[in-house]
């Protein structure tokens, strides 16, 4: 029998394909768990924005994941609204952005100052000397920052 838990534990090891040291769970894109029946979920997911491409391999991975345990049918429901913001992102998958040498987001959505203004902590040698060289860095999601003192360009996860 599927408890909340259970499909939790399971959730956690799907990760983002766009940031794969990243659990779909650390994102904060999963909004609901239904247990329909014991062969029956449904789950709705929130895209971290209008048109992500990643959304599409995220419901097939969450499917693939629960058939291969077992479960018959698996309904994946996206919605737009509310917005995701990464205000929905957990501490933990910030951690683990900063560890894999992406700067996690620095701010709340709603006081994000304009590009460029930032104060935004190098990830491999915390040095708050950075400047910003590009609104998109590897995938729009994040922007191209460098550190003024190590040297090194690093990906920015930014505030939405």
């Amino acid at each position: 029998m599927w408890t909340r838990e259970t499909i939790l534990e399971i959730l956690e090891t799907i990760c983002d394909p766009e940031v794969p040291v990243l659990s779909i769970l650390d994102l904060g894109i999963v909004r609901d768990i239904q247990i329909i029946s014991p062969q029956h979920l449904a789950i709705t997911i929130t895209p971290t924005y209008s048109g992500c491409p990643a959304m599409n391999t995220i419901a097939m991975s969450i499917r693939m994941e629960f058939m291969s345990r077992g479960v018959e049918q698996v309904d994946i429901h996206e919605i737009l609204s509310p917005a995701w913001t990464t205000d929905w992102m957990s501490e933990h998958g910030k951690e683990k952005l900063r560890a894999y040498g992406i700067a996690p987001p620095q701010y709340q959505h709603k006081d994000v100052p304009a590009f460029g203004n930032e104060i935004v902590p190098c990830p491999i040698c915390q040095s708050t000397h950075t400047e910003a060289l590009s609104q998109f860095g590897s995938t729009s999601c994040k922007a191209l920052y460098r550190c003024l003192d190590c040297l090194e360009p690093f990906d920015y996860f930014k505030c939405h």
